[in-house]
């Protein structure tokens, strides 16, 4: 793991991993590029990096990480999280379409008429379209009655189907639970946490009808017990190198 004190200097290494050694997997843990508290939330394809980057370390599938030393103090979601929420659809498979949607609606993810971006899905008769998090394309679900029969990448631009592939993976659609319960957990730790009347409050009163309010990345700990730090992500023989004036910044 590289923690660099400069966030600009994390593209320029990650170019220079892929000129001297190709063959090793690296990634980025990208920042949200937001300002704390702001009504703001990060682009879509940030948190679908950050979420692919934390589940990459989970399953050894990372040589080198990249991070800014400003993200890396973040708290973040617990490793449990992205442990439980993280499904596989294979080719072949039985899919029940009904709880399939049930479960894409769970895990955070956006029912829309047309998918362009992660975090999305559509359903349109036995086609189901779905843009995982920390997926670079799209797939497209060919269900004839309850089976998965066959699975392709689109391109979103042009929705064309592109190839197939024999399976997919499903990241969770956010970084937090939006459940019932992580709700409800969420409003019990705002009014410990927090004076006045939170009937007041936007953020509030939209975790209350089970809306993402724009900037509610920032109130993260209050959907769990226990957050997490970037280093409970990692394994235990993981070298963590500091590049530039990390302490000062």
């Amino acid at each position: 793991v590289i923690v660099c004190a400069q966030s600009g200097d994390c593209p320029r290494l990650l170019a220079e991993f892929a000129w001297f050694e190709p063959s090793l997997r690296v990634a980025s843990l990208p920042d949200w590029e937001t300002l704390p508290y702001d009504h703001l939330s990060p682009h879509q394809d940030l948190v679908s990096e950050r979420l692919a980057a934390l589940h990459r370390l989970a399953r050894g599938q990372l040589d080198v990480l990249v991070v800014a030393a400003t993200t890396a103090a973040h708290r973040v979601t617990p490793p449990s999280f992205l442990a439980a929420r993280t499904f596989e659809f294979r080719k072949g498979q039985t899919l029940d379409e009904q709880g399939l949607r049930s479960q894409l609606t769970l895990a955070g993810y956006e029912h829309v008429t047309q998918v362009l971006r992660p975090g999305e899905y559509s359903v349109r008769g036995g086609l189901i379209d779905l843009f995982p998090m920390g997926s670079e394309l799209p797939y497209r679900l060919d269900l004839f009655g309850d089976q998965l029969e066959s699975l392709r990448t689109f391109d979103p631009d042009t929705q064309r189907s592109l190839y197939p592939v024999d399976g997919v993976r499903l990241l969770p659609g956010r970084e937090f639970p939006l459940d019932e319960a992580a709700c409800t957990a969420f409003r019990g730790r705002w009014r410990e946490r927090f004076e006045g009347d939170p009937s007041r409050a936007t953020v509030y009163r939209d975790i209350g009808n089970g809306i993402a309010a724009n900037g509610i990345e920032y109130y993260l700990p209050l959907f769990f017990a226990d957050t997490a730090t970037l280093f409970d992500h990692l394994p235990a023989a993981a070298v963590v190198v500091m590049h530039g004036d990390v302490q000062q910044a």
